[in-house]
């Protein structure tokens, strides 16, 4: 069949993991039974350690300076908000334990245990493979691929619906991207009570932008080949009542 969708792969915990380290704009401290909201203040070094740039009277420097080596005196909260509104924005939550040391003026932080929490549940990622693994290279762009997309395509979201299983789409009052990363794109089903992800993969891995309009165009194309499912065409024969 040609371009068919054979390629299934999603990320793996420490590449998700990272992709959220890398697109987080803001993080939650809790340190020394106290909690900081920093708001672009921390970068993420090649091996995954975050730094911290805060001002010098914050209490996160004087529990980086008392807490005994070694040990987990910190923890860091990171959430991946939904760029596009949807119910139920917050698609996976980051956490990392660990300590503090001073960096060339920063505070650097050194996991000792890392969680990511999705819709899925819970997993604990391997400290190794969070070191070795790289974010997703369309997650800085992301937001504003997504955004594009909803705003400026509507014709095209509806259009991808045809690639989802019409019992998915039975009671849909509205369908918006979610997600996208190199291996595919996730749209949220929202019904009157409920919602539902459904994930329409590619058929390889896009390392950037410009593969991934090609890798949309092949989708694009095998939806304009589907028929419309029949619980979008009553959807929309209801909405014209």
């Amino acid at each position: 069949m040609g371009d068919s969708q054979a390629w299934t792969a999603t990320p793996a915990a420490a590449e998700r993991a990272r992709s959220v380290l890398a697109a987080a704009w803001s993080c939650a401290v809790t340190a020394e039974g106290s909690r900081e909201e920093l708001v672009g203040a921390h970068t993420v070094a090649e091996d995954g350690r975050v730094l911290l740039d805060v001002p010098e009277d914050s209490a996160l420097v004087a529990a980086a300076i008392c807490a005994p080596r070694g040990e987990p005196a910190a923890v860091l909260e990171f959430a991946d908000v939904a760029p596009v509104p949807v119910r139920k924005r917050i698609r996976a939550r980051l956490w990392l334990s660990g300590w503090f040391t001073s960096e060339e003026g920063k505070l650097a932080f050194q996991s000792t245990r890392v969680v990511l929490r999705q819709p899925s549940g819970a997993v604990v990622v391997d400290l190794d493979e969070f070191a070795a693994a790289a974010p997703d290279p369309l997650a800085i762009a992301e937001a504003r691929l997504l955004t594009h997309l909803a705003d400026c395509h509507p014709d095209a979201v509806e259009r991808l619906t045809r690639l989802v299983d019409s019992d998915s789409l039975h009671g849909a009052v509205r369908v918006q991207p979610l997600a996208v990363d190199r291996h595919g794109l996730t749209l949220r089903i929202e019904r009157t009570r409920a919602q539902a992800d459904v994930r329409l993969p590619f058929h390889r891995p896009a390392d950037d932008v410009a593969q991934l309009t090609e890798r949309m165009h092949i989708l694009l194309a095998q939806a304009a080949a589907a028929s419309c499912p029949r619980a979008l065409q009553r959807q929309r024969a209801d909405g014209d009542g």
